[in-house]
């Protein structure tokens, strides 16, 4: 790869700051570092054409956490690292809403739910016993309960006919949140380079070196690591890849399904969408399988939510699908993200643990203000 003068000291001279990705977590972490640094020289590498994570890949929930969820965090977290948790979520929406606005974000509050289906008699009978206690827990965060039962108001079959309700939860569209996000960065003077995989990078007393799409060598002044579940490919961090798969269907006449669906303790989901149905998970039919950074799609997961779809979200229905993809989160054994420095002048923000739509814009936030 040859680059003339003019790209080379356009884009790759003189860099103060040097963000890798540009999902949720790096646009916010060079939009935060322009805020603190008006005149430094910024600039974004993104491997893919499009962001390659999960940032436009993912559902699309503006949530925090389904009843379940809590209660399974409770098993590995204490009750103050749980409120804690959950606050950071709820700030972390609040950040997002606030920076970009609802309009851009396709923002709809439609409160969300959670189902369980007719062999979680014993999950579903914990959930609601722990109704009272989880609301509770959370007062501080919402100052009333947040949780409460509901009948089955849409024809769900093959699960139980109450479900747990979630006046807050919302759901946004993510291709017009990054769009947003995007279009803010280029009025910031903020450079975007795609197609631009960093292979390697290391560190020393004075600057951050990295090799860019294995032919070029570059250098920042301080560089910031947002690739989230890709991230173990560059840096030494406590994290795996974990792979969700989704599926859309084609409009659907007279859908009457709207907010956003919670089943099976999370790993599965599904929200309505420009009169379609999005529905993705079953990461937990192959937890092994689906840790790796390949995109792509395998029969077990595809064929489990065709059926799911027919059986549960719209029995007796014809419909089709009309378009598949992967999107790669980040998780490990805690669900609070690392964001650290790694080095002299290298950083980190990583770890989302599925919560980016919530915790993306906090944590890039926080990423920048670690200099």
């Amino acid at each position: 790869m040859s680059l003339s003068y003019w790209e080379y000291k356009t884009w790759l001279d003189s860099i103060d700051f040097a963000v890798i990705g540009s999902g949720i977590v790096g646009l916010s972490c060079a939009l935060e570092l322009r805020k603190n640094h008006p005149l430094k020289k910024i600039v974004v590498f993104e491997k893919g054409m499009l962001p390659a994570g999960a940032s436009t890949k993912n559902a699309g929930f503006a949530c925090f956490g389904s009843v379940s969820e809590i209660l399974d965090d409770l098993n590995s977290h204490s009750e103050q690292e749980v409120l804690q948790l959950v606050n950071e979520r709820v700030d972390g929406l609040k950040l997002l809403r606030e920076n970009l606005g609802d309009k851009t974000l396709g923002f709809k509050h439609y409160g969300g739910y959670e189902l369980f289906t007719e062999s979680q008699n014993d999950l579903f009978d914990d959930c609601l016993k722990s109704l009272p206690e989880i609301n509770k827990l959370l007062d501080p965060v919402f100052r009333r309960p947040i949780f409460s039962k509901r009948p089955n108001a849409f024809g769900f079959e093959n699960c139980n006919q109450t479900v747990i309700y979630n006046a807050f939860e919302g759901q946004i569209d993510t291709g017009m949140m990054m769009q947003g996000l995007l279009e803010k960065a280029m009025r910031e003077r903020i450079l975007i380079l795609n197609s631009a995989q960093i292979n390697s990078i290391q560190s020393n007393s004075n600057e951050v070196r990295f090799r860019l799409n294995n032919q070029i060598e570059c250098s920042a002044a301080k560089v910031f690591v947002a690739t989230n579940g890709f991230s173990k490919e560059l840096l030494k961090v406590s994290l795996s890849p974990a792979r969700a798969q989704v599926l859309i269907t084609k409009p659907i006449e007279n859908l009457h399904i709207k907010g956003t669906f919670h089943l099976d303790k999370g790993y599965y989901y599904f929200r309505n969408i420009d009169n379609r149905i999005l529905f993705g998970g079953g990461r937990n039919l192959d937890f092994e399988g689906e840790k790796t950074t390949q995109q792509g799609l395998t029969d077990l997961i595809q064929n489990e939510l065709e059926r799911i779809l027919a059986h549960t979200i719209l029995p007796g229905k014809d419909v089709q699908i009309e378009r598949r993809w992967s999107g790669i989160m980040g998780i490990g054994t805690k669900k609070r993200p690392i964001v650290k420095q790694l080095s002299n002048h290298l950083y980190c923000g990583v770890r989302l643990g599925g919560m980016g739509v919530a915790i993306g814009s906090n944590t890039g936030k926080q990423l920048a203000n670690l200099i």
